[in-house]
């Protein structure tokens, strides 16, 4: 069985976000998707909060499973059976960066491969930390978040 598993904060989730689920889904039997939690972040949403996003959004895709985990990548992978880390590209940037966190996972569990996928060119300047900005700022996202966070992060306000 090929499991993968799609790590990040997600905070908010966005339409690169899922771009990059819907275009792995077909790779994988079953696509965790890891919403880390980091000590050192402060995020603008809770966890539950992201997982509840990602489970209406693919409530009707029986592969597709939201889990919160902290930690190291790797050790969410073995607890979920996944061999696979699905990555997200936007820019060359991101994938220097991310090819260091590649090698470290593959240094720690060789078992464990990673595989980057590049976003569509719609989504090369979506990034969560952009959506956050526009936000705080009383800014329009609906061009960059699915309509349940769109829903959600308006019923809060």
């Amino acid at each position: 069985m090929r499991i993968g598993f799609f790590p990040g904060t997600f905070d908010p989730v966005t339409l690169g976000h899922i771009d990059i689920v819907n275009r792995a889904l077909p790779l994988f039997d079953k696509l965790y998707i890891g919403i880390g939690v980091n000590a050192n972040k402060q995020p603008m949403f809770p966890a539950e909060q992201r997982r509840e996003w990602f489970r209406g959004i693919f409530s009707g895709v029986p592969k597709v499973e939201a889990v919160v985990y902290e930690g190291l990548t790797v050790d969410c992978c073995k607890l979920v059976g996944a061999n696979y880390i699905v990555r997200g590209i936007r820019y060359v940037s991101d994938f220097e960066y991310e090819k260091a966190i590649a090698d470290m996972n593959r240094t720690i569990d060789g078992g464990i491969e990673t595989i980057f996928l590049t976003c569509l060119p719609q989504y090369t300047s979506v990034a969560s930390t952009l959506v956050r900005d526009v936000l705080r700022y009383g800014g329009d996202i609906s061009r960059f978040v699915p309509e349940v966070v769109l829903r959600s992060i308006h019923a809060a306000t």
